[in-house]
C-alpha cells in the first residue's frame, strides 16, 4: 500500500501546478489580445488628391479605398502649423509628443514651455514601457530624432526615386522584413509599427509605368515647361497662375525651387507635377496594400488598428502656390483614415482633430495611460460613435518667414485667415464660408482666363468675404475667436489689430543645417 503515497503526492503536485498554470495561460491570452498598431504617415499629401475626399480625382488608390470602406474617414483632420519653413519638422514633433505647436522643444521659448527629456514621453518610449514591440521606417531628417531613435527597430532613409530600392518600395520592404522576422521568431508581443514614406514629397521621381499612366515626365530643365497631355490630371478648381499677394514667405524654397516646376505656374507645369504626385501616391498605395496583405496572411489584421495620414497637405497649383507654407484647406487639412476593432465600417465623421491627438488616442486604444506631458485629446469617442467632434474650434499657424506670418481659425462653417508681415508690407485678411465656398475661391478666380482653365465661375458670395460689409460682424467674431486661441495656445506673436499683451519678443529658433544665408534644404 506504500506506493499509493507517492501517487497521491504526484496528483497533488499536478493539481498545485495547474492552479498556477491557468492564470499564466490567461495572462498570455490577454497579451495576445492587446491590439497591434500600424501608423502610416506619408510626406506632403493633400486630402483632395484622394477619391475618398475628391470623387473627381483620377488618382487610383484601391488599397486606401478598401481601408476607408472598412473603417472611418475623417473630414476634419488638421496639423496645427509651423514656425519653420520645414513644416514637417514641428508636425512630426507634435505627432510624437502630443504637444501643441508652441510647446515643442524646437519652438520659440521651447526651453521654457517644454519639460526636459520630452523624448521619454513620446510614442516609442511610452509603448516600449507598455511592453509593445516598436518598429519604424520613414524618411531621414526633419523630424524628432531624439524620439525616433527610441524605436526598438529602426530603418530610416530618404527614398524619393523611381524604382523599388530608391523609392517607396524600400520603406515597404522594411516593414515586410520585420513582420517576417516576427513570424520566424514567433514573437507574441503586440507591435506598434510607424510606417512612414519619403514620397510624395518632391523630388517626385515616380515609377516609369506610373508616370506614364498619369501622362507625366520627370522634367529637369528649369528654362522650359513640359508638354501637355490629355491624360494628365486636370488643374485644381482653385488654380491660379499666381497668388494675389505675398503670403509672408513667398520666397521659401518650396515656392521657387521645386525640381520640375521652379517658379512656373503655367497649366503644363502644374498638371505635369500633379501627375508626378499621383504616380508617387499610387506607388505608396501599392506598398500599403502589400503590408496589409501580409498582416492578413499572419492572422493579425483583425486585431490591428490602422491609421493612415500625412504630416500636412500640399498646394501644387492650388491658389497659385506650390508648397505647404500656407493655411488653405488643401494644405492645413490632412487625409485621415482609421480602421480597427470596434470601428464601424464605411463610416465618415468630421472629428475636428489635430495630428497631435494621435498619441492620446493610441494610448486609449491600447489601454495605456498617456504621459502627463501630452496636450492632445483622445478621439477614441469619435471612433466608437459616441461623439462627432472632440473640439469646436481649430487653430493653425505659419510663421516660418516674416513675422507674425499667418494664422487661421475655423469654427463651424466659418474660417478666417490673417496675414501680416510689416517688413513686406503685407496685411491681409480672408473670411470664408466653407459650406458655400469649400474651395476658398478668391476674387481672382472670377478672371475670365482663369475660369476657362479651371472651369469654375464663382459668384461674389463664393469668394473672400472679409471686406464685405454684410459680413463685418462675422469677421469681428472670428477675429475674437482667433485671439482667444492665440492666447490659449501661448502663441508668442500678435497682429497689429490685436492687444500686444505685453509679450516679449520671441527668440529666433536655433539655426540648423550649417552656415550660409541661402542654404537650400528640402523641408
Amino acid at each position: 500500500m506504500k506506493p499509493a503515497l507517492p501517487l497521491r503526492l504526484a496528483m497533488a503536485l499536478m493539481a498545485f501546478v495547474s492552479c498556477f498554470h491557468i492564470p499564466m495561460t490567461a495572462l498570455e491570452a490577454a497579451e495576445a489580445k492587446r491590439p497591434n498598431i500600424l501608423f502610416i504617415l506619408v510626406d506632403d499629401q493633400s486630402p483632395f488628391d484622394l477619391k475618398i475626399y475628391n470623387p473627381d480625382s483620377p488618382l487610383q488608390t484601391p488599397n486606401l479605398d478598401k481601408l476607408a470602406d472598412s473603417g472611418m474617414v475623417f473630414t476634419g483632420a488638421y496639423h496645427m502649423g509651423s514656425f519653420s519653413g520645414a513644416v514637417c519638422t514641428p508636425s512630426r514633433h507634435m505627432i510624437m509628443s502630443g504637444r501643441t505647436v508652441w510647446h515643442l522643444p524646437i519652438a520659440p521659448w521651447g526651453s521654457k514651455t517644454c519639460p526636459p527629456e520630452l523624448e521619454q514621453q513620446t510614442i516609442p518610449a511610452v509603448f516600449n514601457r507598455a511592453g509593445y514591440a516598436t518598429m519604424r521606417t520613414c524618411k531621414m531628417g526633419n523630424s524628432y530624432e531624439a524620439a525616433n531613435k527610441l524605436f526598438t527597430v529602426r530603418h530610416d532613409a530618404i527614398k524619393r526615386g523611381g524604382d523599388e530600392e530608391s523609392g517607396s518600395g524600400w520603406h515597404g520592404q522594411q516593414v515586410l522584413n520585420y513582420l517576417a522576422e516576427r513570424e520566424t521568431t514567433k514573437e507574441t508581443k503586440p507591435f506598434l509599427i510607424y510606417y512612414g514614406f519619403s514620397h510624395p514629397h518632391d523630388t517626385r521621381d515616380g515609377r516609369p509605368e506610373l508616370l506614364a499612366k498619369y501622362g507625366a515626365v520627370n522634367h529637369t530643365d528649369p528654362n522650359s515647361v513640359p508638354s501637355l497631355h490629355s491624360i494628365q490630371p486636370k488643374l485644381p478648381l482653385n488654380y491660379l497662375s499666381a497668388h494675389p499677394f505675398d503670403t509672408t514667405h513667398s520666397d521659401v524654397r518650396d515656392e521657387v525651387d521645386v525640381s520640375g516646376v521652379w517658379r512656373h505656374r503655367d497649366e503644363a507645369s502644374i498638371r505635369n507635377e500633379i501627375g508626378r504626385e499621383y504616380a508617387c501616391s499610387e506607388n505608396i498605395d501599392i506598398q500599403v496594400g502589400l503590408v496589409l496583405k501580409k498582416l492578413e496572411q499572419m492572422g493579425e489584421l483583425d486585431n490591428t488598428y490602422i491609421i493612415y495620414t500625412a504630416d500636412h497637405g500640399i498646394a501644387i497649383g492650388h491658389h497659385g502656390l506650390m508648397g505647404k507654407q500656407n493655411l488653405y484647406q488643401h494644405t492645413w487639412r490632412v487625409p485621415f483614415i482609421v480602421k480597427g476593432p470596434g470601428i464601424k465600417a464605411g463610416s465618415r465623421t468630421e472629428g475636428n482633430i489635430y495630428l497631435l491627438d494621435i498619441l492620446a488616442t493610441l494610448c486609449d486604444m491600447a489601454g495605456i495611460t498617456p504621459p502627463e506631458t501630452n496636450e492632445g485629446l483622445s478621439f477614441k469617442p469619435v471612433l466608437t460613435g459616441e461623439k462627432d467632434i472632440v473640439r469646436d474650434v481649430l487653430y493653425g499657424a505659419y510663421s516660418g518667414g516674416s513675422k507674425p506670418g499667418m494664422r487661421t481659425v475655423k469654427k463651424g462653417d466659418w474660417k478666417l485667415i490673417q496675414y501680416e508681415a510689416p517688413d513686406r508690407s503685407v496685411n491681409e485678411t480672408q473670411l470664408f464660408n466653407l459650406k458655400e465656398n469649400p474651395e476658398e475661391l478668391l476674387l481672382q478666380h472670377r478672371d475670365t482666363e482663369i475660369a476657362q482653365l479651371s472651369g469654375v465661375h464663382p459668384t461674389p458670395a463664393q469668394t473672400n468675404l472679409a471686406n464685405d460689409p454684410a459680413y463685418a460682424e462675422k469677421r469681428v467674431e472670428m477675429e475674437a475667436v482667433l485671439l482667444a486661441e492665440m492666447r490659449r495656445l501661448d502663441d508668442p506673436y500678435r497682429f497689429s489689430n490685436q492687444p500686444s499683451d505685453n509679450l516679449p519678443e520671441p527668440p529666433k529658433p536655433a539655426a540648423k543645417g550649417g552656415k550660409g544665408k541661402n542654404k537650400k534644404k528640402q523641408p
